[in-house]
């Protein structure tokens, strides 16, 4: 992997499958202009697919199964690979697990998630299933910052995709699938870069 550039955000990302908003993210930080990169891919599942994509794309990887470990024990060593790596933020990328509060308030405004359902509706699992139930007009999916409520951090940004007639939570997923692998990268970039020049203006106010 080519060495990082210090002047990009460092990003660490979670997950626990396939990781396809991983690679969208991962992907994204490598074009021109990009305010950030991923450093690291961390996982509770050693198995998990989205490890091999970025081992295959000279990423760091960490993975830790959280099976017979305390919770408090695992957010631990996931944390630790993230601080090892450097990692300035944590973007969780379908991590299915619910952190602590105290890593949440460590990293509180540095992680950020996406949700598949336009929060604040349906927050948590089903969400697709929820909507067509509710007669929904649209689906999609939000990116917030994360915070000791689920789901219910500040909303960064939202995608709306159209429920079709004859729509199955499965169909449904597949295209709001494709909202947030344009929706996350562009979020993320517009908040770090932000955040960035926040802290730069802060740090040059202290001089």
């Amino acid at each position: 992997m080519p060495e990082g550039h210090r002047d990009k955000a460092r990003v660490a990302v979670f997950i626990s499958g396939l990781g396809t908003n991983m690679a969208a993210l991962l992907y994204a930080g490598r074009q021109p202009g990009s305010p950030y990169e991923v450093v690291l891919v961390a996982s509770n599942d050693p198995q998990a697919e989205g490890l091999e994509l970025a081992r295959g794309e000279g990423v760091a990887t960490f993975a830790q199964s959280h099976s017979g470990m305390a919770r408090a024990e695992h957010d631990a060593a996931m944390e630790q690979a993230a601080t090892d790596a450097g990692a300035d933020y944590i973007a969780l990328a379908g991590y299915m697990r619910i952190l602590t509060p105290g890593f949440v308030a460590r990293w509180k405004g540095r992680m950020l998630n996406i949700h598949p359902s336009l929060l604040p509706l349906y927050p948590g699992l089903d969400t697709h299933a929820r909507a067509i139930a509710a007669g929904d007009a649209s689906a999609g999916a939000t990116v917030h910052l994360v915070s000791d409520e689920l789901d219910m951090g500040e909303a960064l940004g939202r995608a709306e995709v159209a429920i079709r007639t004859g729509d199955t939570p499965e169909s449904l997923a597949s295209r709001v699938r494709l909202a947030e692998h344009q929706l996350y990268p562009r979020v993320l970039a517009e908040y770090v870069a932000q955040d960035h020049r926040t802290q730069a203006s802060c740090a040059g106010a202290m001089r």
